[in-house]
């Protein structure tokens, strides 16, 4: 396993020699080894000829330069794109905190119980140094409003040192070009699910005198930065199905809803394919034996640690568009649940067969997919939409697949006009959390209304039953 300490410096001269020692000798755990990327971002002091004399020296130190200075945030932003490692740790270029620290701060994720580790200075440590009452104060508040909106209880969110399993971190965007960095990325690893430990850290914090550069400006932006976050989603690096789901994992009634339309289909054995962030799977009942899959690596780690108590619960790998995947699981299941994943699918048929295949006689495939071509448009694509379907499609679809219609109706129809307006005339590629938070408010009165107007649906929920 290989730990990459990302370290952005700016006009650090006099601290960079003595640093760049204590990261390379510090301990680490057995079986571990270390890089060091050392981001220089445009120092005028000298700093970039002193950060390139001691790469020559040291081959475990990469460095890299940019020709302007542009933030913390941007430096920290390059070095984890040029990481390699399996763990990604911060530390800053002064000697505020003590590398000899890494081992506490890498257990929590080295022991499979963490995603992400903080080091607080105020948990209590063996020392620190006494702080500026009023940095203390605003460090205070900044958390306190960063609580407020991730839900964390953190005593420490303005903190250097945060390490991060390597495979969620490269999958963040960074936008804050500056100190801005610390309460983005808590908001960001907060809306991912991330598992968060503390653990209690050292400090020698430095004045100005001695070459601190955040201020109180840095305090106001990161307020900012704070309510920004908690607005938008952006959580995910180009992966527009993952945005979405995160979006939707907020929208409570309408998954309440959803399991009560499949409610009557319902097997003891149920298999759910493409559970995504487990949105449906936390809502079904847990008494029965349920499996939940996806293909997708970031959803089958969220989905473990969802269900890790579980013992009726099991969380497999299974892709719609492998044979090989479900060769294991002939005539397994009671009920399989297909809940917005066959408009993915390239090959919908084969997709079906599968599934059917993986049903016992007389059991029940759920499926719910988007209804009508004529509404497919920029979201679709963006989703990775290979169709939107009509009836008579997806009827056909069913037998062909072996399976005896039960069930074919239209689901969430004012959602219809919503999509119509935002996707077709607007040409939106996403819906915003507000009209999600707006749409999941009014769920109650639409599951009254809905079975009176019987309107047609943004959805059809169809069931095919396999013969006993």
């Amino acid at each position: 396993m290989k730990l990459s300490v990302i370290m952005p410096v700016y006009n650090e001269r006099a601290f960079l020699p003595r640093i760049v020692e204590r990261v390379l000798k510090a301990p680490l755990p057995p079986g571990v080894t270390l890089e060091l990327i050392a981001v220089d971002d445009g120092s005028r002091d000298g700093s970039a000829e002193v950060l390139a004399d001691l790469a020559q020296k040291h081959p475990a130190l990469r460095a890299f330069f940019q020709a302007r200075n542009q933030g913390k945030g941007s430096a920290i932003a390059r070095g984890i794109q040029e990481a390699g490692g399996d763990i990604i740790l911060f530390q800053d270029a002064d000697l505020e905190y003590d590398p000899a620290e890494y081992p506490k701060l890498l257990a929590p994720i080295m022991s499979g119980h963490a995603d992400v580790v903080y080091g607080s200075r105020f948990l209590g440590s063996d020392e620190r140094r006494v702080l500026n009452f009023h940095h203390a104060l605003g460090n205070w508040a900044l958390t306190l409003l960063s609580n407020l909106t991730t839900g964390f209880n953190l005593t420490d969110m303005e903190t250097c040192y945060k390490v991060f399993r390597a495979d969620i971190l490269k999958t963040i965007p960074i936008r804050s070009r500056r100190f801005g960095i610390e309460p983005e990325i808590t908001a960001k690893i907060a809306k991912r699910h991330c598992t968060v430990y503390e653990v209690p850290i050292s400090y020698h914090g430095r004045s100005y005198a001695d070459g601190k550069k955040i201020t109180w400006k840095d305090g106001i932006d990161a307020l900012g930065v704070i309510l920004k976050y908690w607005l938008l989603d952006d959580c995910f690096s180009q992966r527009h199905g993952h945005y979405v789901l995160a979006s939707m994992s907020g929208a409570r009634r309408f998954s309440e809803w959803t399991v009560a339309a499949i409610a009557p289909f319902l097997g003891d054995r149920i298999l759910e394919v493409g559970a995504g962030l487990g949105n449906i799977s936390r809502q079904l009942p847990r008494s029965r034996r349920l499996t939940v899959s996806d293909r997708d690596e970031e959803y089958l780690r969220l989905l473990r640690l969802a269900f890790r108590h579980y013992e009726n619960i099991e969380v497999a790998r299974l892709d719609l568009e492998s044979d090989a995947d479900f060769a294991g699981r002939a005539a397994q299941f009671d009920t399989v649940l297909c809940l917005n994943v066959l408009e993915h699918i390239a090959d919908d048929r084969a997709a079906l067969r599968r599934m059917a295949s993986a049903l016992a006689p007389g059991g029940r495939l759920v499926v719910v997919v988007p209804q009508f071509s004529a509404l497919f448009g920029p979201m679709d694509q963006k989703l990775g939409h290979h169709r939107r379907y009509h009836r008579k499609d997806l009827r056909q679809r069913l037998l062909e697949a072996g399976l005896d219609v039960e069930a074919l109706k239209d689901f969430n129809s004012l959602g219809l006009l919503g999509w119509f307006f935002n996707m077709r005339l607007l040409k939106r590629q996403s819906m915003s959390r507000f009209q999600l938070k707006v749409f999941d408010t009014l769920v109650p009165l639409l599951r009254r209304v809905e079975p009176r107007l019987r309107l047609p649906g943004l959805s059809l929920l169809a069931v095919g039953r396999k013969p006993s």
